[in-house]
């Protein structure tokens, strides 16, 4: 199963916009499980915090970093740049 992370924080519209539009899709279908990480939370470790503090919403499949995704995608088009990230991510 592949690991997407969604670097986020609590408050971000952006973020918040994101991860309900990632939750909303059917990511098992794609063998993807998600995982939101809040870099404000107190155990996030400093480096990420320093990294990604002010570009949050991001996302990192497998440990890279995709590219930064529209907020206004949503549903189908959210799906379609998603599998063309796992295309040229394989």
């Amino acid at each position: 199963m592949k690991q997407l992370t969604l670097y986020s924080r609590v408050g971000c519209c952006l973020c918040e916009g994101l991860e309900s539009s990632l939750r909303d899709l059917d990511l098992k279908e794609f063998s993807i499980e998600l995982a939101v990480i809040d870099i404000d939370a107190p155990d996030t470790p400093q480096e990420l915090k320093a990294r990604y503090d002010l570009q949050v919403p991001v996302l990192v499949l497998d440990g890279s970093e995709l590219p930064r995704v529209s907020p206004r995608l949503t549903g189908e088009g959210l799906l379609n740049w998603l599998q063309r990230c796992l295309s040229t991510a394989l």
